[in-house]
């Protein structure tokens, strides 16, 4: 095996393949949480990366949709995904797709699936100092999609009441509302993210559902750190029973 990847547990039955290139940050729990799958759900991840977020819907076989795929543009992070599936024997469930968002074709059915999620890039295009590294690059910063680019993708894929569950920095709030709405997703739960109890949050967790009506439910703040650690919640979505 090539010396750079090396394998995390994800549970007693779901091992993840990452790269120094494709990894994966608390981000990526909280989106996977917020999107509550279901069992009968026909779900996508876009800019999988290394498929964190449809591994962890898997993470015992009591739970994870009925059909799962990972789009990802990027080889390496798809031989990561790989592996992954074939080590957690996930063959029949989770789908590998090298492709670009934008140019899906007939890989996934469009109009039939109940949920799509992206960890977006999240920096604006021109913003910000790019990395050296092209998989950064991409993964930071719009140079591969934009906002309204995964709006207009998961539109396409979702049937009627389909939503899309996405993770950003606040700073990008009024873009994913705007692209959304511009692609017939209706804003409809909002969830900020704070480091601790009167901080300012540094991330935001957004679902919009197709050809739903206008109604925006905010809910309560997740916090992250708690006593001695992380928070009670935050403990749950990782599913450790306490700080150590």
């Amino acid at each position: 095996m090539d010396p750079q990847f090396s394998w995390e547990k994800l549970s007693e039955e779901i091992l993840i393949c990452v790269t120094p290139y494709h990894k994966f940050g608390t981000d990526a729990f909280l989106l996977s949480n917020f999107a509550k799958v279901k069992r009968k759900d026909r779900a996508c991840d876009l800019g999988t990366g290394c498929g964190i977020i449809p591994l962890l819907w898997y993470r015992s076989k009591e739970e994870g949709p009925k059909q799962a795929y990972g789009v990802d543009i990027q080889e390496l992070a798809i031989r990561q995904l790989r592996k992954s599936i074939q080590r957690s024997g996930l063959e029949d469930k989770l789908t590998p797709l090298l492709a670009d968002l934008k140019e899906l074709g007939g890989l996934v059915p469009k109009g039939e699936l109940d949920l799509v999620t992206c960890n977006p890039p999240y920096k604006a295009e021109n913003s910000g100092i790019l990395s050296e590294w092209d998989c950064e690059k991409i993964a930071r910063h719009e140079t591969m999609c934009s906002m309204d680019d995964v709006a207009k993708a998961a539109s396409a894929l979702l049937k009627f009441g389909g939503r899309l569950c996405v993770c950003q920095r606040p700073e990008r709030l009024p873009d994913v509302l705007e692209a959304m709405r511009h692609n017939g997703l209706e804003p409809k739960r909002l969830r900020f993210v704070q480091q601790r109890p009167g901080t300012a949050p540094w991330l935001f967790l957004a679902e919009g559902k197709k050809g739903a009506k206008p109604f925006l439910q905010v809910e309560a703040p997740l916090i992250i750190e708690g006593e001695g650690g992380f928070s009670r919640e935050v403990l749950d979505i990782y599913r450790k029973k306490d700080n150590v």
